[in-house]
């Protein structure tokens, strides 16, 4: 049976578009049965709908600060289609940590470094300003702390002299749209398990390669 995800946006559902487009295989081993989002704006939506998911909005302005009862109705959302998995795919909304310790281990993200390296904000600005010579995205479990939970995949790029946020954002969300789609396989075959804060992988050969850059003579 494959495994019912739920994919949580805020916006343009690029990771949201990406996740849905692996899950059309016959192979993949889990189901995108919902998109939600919190604003009603976000153009991800047309993007589900048009791929044919069921879409859901939750509007969390209303609620304000009471993120206990936003997340109320969102459990509701989710019990409604049976969700075992949630992918948040730039959802802009902090969750309670009861909520987050309901979902330990269920509740995937992603963000655009190395983590723990640059979390929150303009992790690109963050990257270029400390002259890095890689950067990447990282797959990770949420917890209450952001962008802190345990890391389930990571991809790299090189950053160039001449980069800007842009294009090393850009060059990056290539990499997000690989990993993120692996690293939802790997979770919902079962080949991940927590011990303490550190993932393993099961069926995992060790690495042969190394990335070095800049490259030399």
């Amino acid at each position: 049976m494959k495994r019912r995800v739920a994919i949580l946006i805020s916006g343009r559902g690029s990771n949201m578009a990406a996740l849905i487009d692996a899950a059309k295989l016959a192979d993949f081993p889990a189901e995108i049965v919902t998109v939600i989002s919190n604003r009603a704006d976000a153009g991800g939506l047309e993007k589900a709908a048009a791929s044919g998911i069921p879409t859901t909005v939750i509007e969390s302005k209303p609620f304000g600060k009471d993120r206990a009862g936003f997340e109320a109705v969102l459990q509701r959302a989710l019990d409604e289609k049976n969700v075992e998995l949630i992918c948040l795919g730039g959802f802009m909304r902090l969750f309670t940590a009861e909520f987050v310790k309901r979902w330990y281990g269920k509740m995937l993200n992603i963000h655009p470094s190395l983590l723990p390296s640059f979390p929150g904000l303009d992790p690109h600005g963050q990257a270029l300003a400390t002259g890095v010579k890689i950067s990447g995205a990282t797959v990770h479990f949420v917890i209450p702390e952001t962008d802190a939970g345990p890391i389930v995949m990571q991809g790299a790029v090189a950053v160039a002299d001449g980069d800007t946020a842009e294009t090393l954002a850009q060059r990056i969300l290539g990499i997000e749209h690989r990993i993120y789609p692996a690293a939802l396989r790997l979770l919902a075959s079962g080949k991940v398990r927590l011990e303490g804060d550190v993932c393993r992988i099961s069926g995992q050969a060790a690495p042969d390669g190394t990335l070095i850059w800049p490259l030399q003579d």
